[in-house]
């Protein structure tokens, strides 16, 4: 294949994105609909069109042929043809570390700033390190699964058949590949769950008791439902979320885990709903917030691309006041779990100040999960109780 072919099928993809979109749906939709497109037309494509959103804006004044050659470099140990036409001199260094990479391109391009990868203004939380957290942009997270204990031996056995490489990252997680297809190789889809390790990891805040009231309140799919409910199963429990696809989609995951004992609703959080919830009191509530996603951008750069930082405020607003609806309706003495995907201060601890010095509740403890160390999203949360 000419390098003049994959680069006609980057432009193409290239030109008709525009951010709205997740970018594997839209590839999933243009595919679809450019059928002329064979199996490696599209896997370079693909690669090709991720590669150049994980550089950011850096090096913008440069054509984007060439930052996509510098991108797929630094993203990738494998060559290229548009790595080996439009930087030469380099290729022989593609299967280097990613920081030995990074200082190959600073070398040869002086203009080139990490900083330009991930281009906010923003503070980010505490106990970031830039010089761990920058690099990582380059790299894809692994494919997390939440596993039965009792369950965990018979799913890597299954995966190391399929030749699928494998780590045990403790008696219920596992890292596997990007890309894996999981319903390929294990053959009962109720033995796990997909579920970041950051995610996994909030469940230590949750700290459930038997026979617990608990409302998951801006539910999705039910991630951090299903893993309270592995984490305590004697509880009560209602979901909820504004959309109403995002709950169709938790039924689904729920049916199969084998949960019946709870209850779902459509809310709008920002909205009073005292007469659908004026006799409601809950002993924990999940507050998976709406948020900027920064901290998964690693795994979705095309966000990391498009975003704009004035956005931030807004997820800002957002949060205050989805938690000042809800807390009314929590225990006294019982905890408000505060979560969000964000790296931003002003998402994390700055909204845990807000929420301590205004709504009547005490920060028992928080942390910034910092996925990047464990190839991995990372995540902010919080436990307070309230007073």
């Amino acid at each position: 294949m000419r390098v003049e072919h994959q680069v006609r099928a980057f432009e193409q993809v290239l030109k008709s994105y525009d951010g709205v979109l997740p970018l594997h749906r839209h590839l999933f939709t243009y595919f679809k609909q450019n059928k002329q497109m064979g199996s490696s037309d599209r896997r370079w494509a693909a690669r090709y069109v991720y590669s150049f959103f994980r550089l950011g804006k850096a090096l913008s004044k440069l054509n984007d042929l060439e930052r996509l050659a510098i991108a797929d470099f630094l993203c990738h140990y494998t060559t290229s043809l548009v790595v080996s036409t439009y930087l030469p001199n380099l290729e022989e260094f593609i299967s280097k570390s990613v920081n030995d990479k990074i200082a190959l391109i600073q070398k040869h391009y002086p203009a080139f700033k990490l900083e330009d990868v991930f281009p906010f203004k923003a503070e980010l939380s505490k106990g970031i390190n830039k010089d761990d957290f920058y690099p990582a942009f380059f790299v894809q997270p692994d494919l997390f699964i939440r596993v039965k204990e009792t369950h965990i031996q018979a799913v890597v056995n299954q995966l190391t058949t399929n030749d699928v490489p494998v780590k045990e990252i403790s008696s219920t997680t596992l890292a596997l590949p990007n890309g894996t297809k999981l319903e390929q190789v294990i053959n009962d889809p109720r033995l796990y769950q997909i579920q970041d390790l950051s995610s996994q990891q909030t469940g230590a805040y949750y700290e459930p008791k038997k026979y617990d009231y608990w409302w998951d309140c801006c539910a999705a799919s039910g991630g951090k439902s299903l893993l309270l409910h592995s984490l305590e199963p004697n509880l009560e429990l209602l979901v909820s979320d504004v959309r109403e696809n995002s709950l169709a989609n938790l039924q689904e995951r729920f049916q199969l885990s084998g949960i019946k004992k709870y209850h779902l609703k459509v809310i709008d959080l920002l909205q009073n709903n005292d007469q659908i919830l004026h006799h409601y009191e809950f002993d924990g509530i999940l507050l998976d917030a709406p948020c900027s996603g920064s901290g998964t951008w690693r795994r979705t750069p095309e966000m990391l691309y498009y975003f704009e930082n004035y956005k931030i405020e807004n997820y800002v607003k957002l949060q205050k006041a989805i938690a000042a609806n809800i807390v009314k309706y929590l225990k006294k003495d019982k905890p408000l779990i505060y979560m969000t995907c964000s790296v931003f201060k002003a998402e994390n601890e700055d909204v845990v100040k807000y929420l301590v010095e205004n709504l009547d509740l005490k920060l028992e403890k928080m942390e910034l999960l910092k996925g990047y160390t464990d190839n991995a999203d990372s995540m902010f949360v919080a436990r307070l109780i309230k007073q």
